[in-house]
């Protein structure tokens, strides 16, 4: 498995793929609840801003925030696994946002985000 820090400096492992989520611990957007801690799958359908980018599963979309000391790092028609949390700000209505803190591309590599705050 390779891990890579978001500005693409490091690559550290032996250039395996990664394993691929187990489908049980793949949140459906649809389900996803605020302040909950994810994993969503999906395809990347659009690029925000350097720091977000939308995704969309079967079930629905929501934002994909990476926080600003990142950019993205992803392309639109990838599908990607991300892992973090829903924002605990989010009500019912508005737009969904996952606030990212691990990202596997289609590759196998295994991004970690550095921490915005």
């Amino acid at each position: 498995m390779r891990t890579l820090l978001a500005t693409g400096l490091a690559v550290v492992g032996l250039g395996l793929a990664a394993a691929p989520a187990i489908a049980g611990e793949i949140t459906k957007i649809k389900d996803l609840q605020r302040g909950a801690s994810v994993t969503v799958q999906g395809e990347v359908v659009r690029i925000m801003d350097e720091d977000e980018f939308r995704l969309k599963d079967d079930t629905g979309s929501a934002e994909i925030y990476i926080g600003w000391k990142n950019r993205v790092m992803v392309n639109v028609g990838e599908t990607v696994t991300v892992k973090g949390f829903v924002d605990d700000d989010w009500v019912q209505g508005r737009e969904k946002e996952i606030y990212a803190r691990e990202i596997i591309r289609e590759s196998g590599d295994v991004v970690a985000l550095v921490p915005g705050d």
